[in-house]
């Protein structure tokens, strides 16, 4: 029975150790307190140099990659036909999509707050409308063009007056 006792005894005092707190390397140590924290704290604690990074950067973080910029057309009051300066900023829009074949645009169409909202969700869908024709006309590939219209539902100046319902009248492009 003695010898029983010893053995179990034995048995938690060996359970008991391995059981216990874990011896950590410095390694791991200096692992751990490294988890949650970027590289821009590592750059601001001066463990990094402010060009250093640990992750790739990608193609379109490359300084020599042009940003792409579309420009936005405007439309006369109660209007969804092209003026000479909408026609060369979608021109300069048609051939920036060509250059860049992966590219899908998404056409929003707006309206000033004059009218009904029914009025002027249909006015903004003929702008997009408009645009977008005047793109694939142009080349660009109508899969790769979206319209939307959200009529007065987002102005781009909450003004009242003539100035702002001028800047609300337009077709945005936006890059998807």
């Amino acid at each position: 029975m003695k010898v029983l006792v010893i053995i179990a005894l034995m048995l938690c005092v060996a359970c008991w150790v391995g059981c216990g707190p874990k011896k950590v390397s410095p390694v791991d140590e200096a692992e751990g307190e490294d988890m949650g924290r970027t590289d821009a704290d590592r750059t601001r604690e001066g463990e990094l140099d402010p060009g250093d990074t640990e992750e790739p950067i990608s193609p379109l973080d490359a300084e020599d990659e042009e940003e792409i910029i579309l420009d936005h057309i405007n439309f006369d009051y109660d209007k969804y036909n092209l003026s000479d300066d909408a026609t060369t900023a979608l021109s300069n829009n048609g051939a920036a999509l060509m250059d860049n074949p992966d590219l899908h645009v998404l056409i929003e169409g707006h309206c000033d707050e004059r009218g009904t909202e029914e009025y002027n969700l249909a006015l903004g869908e003929k702008r997009a409308l408009a645009a977008r024709d005047f793109l694939t006309r142009f080349g660009i590939a109508k899969s790769r063009l979206s319209i939307v219209s959200y009529g007065e539902e987002r102005p781009a100046d909450p003004g009242h007056h003539e100035a702002a319902w001028a800047r609300n009248r337009r077709a945005m492009f936006v890059l998807r």
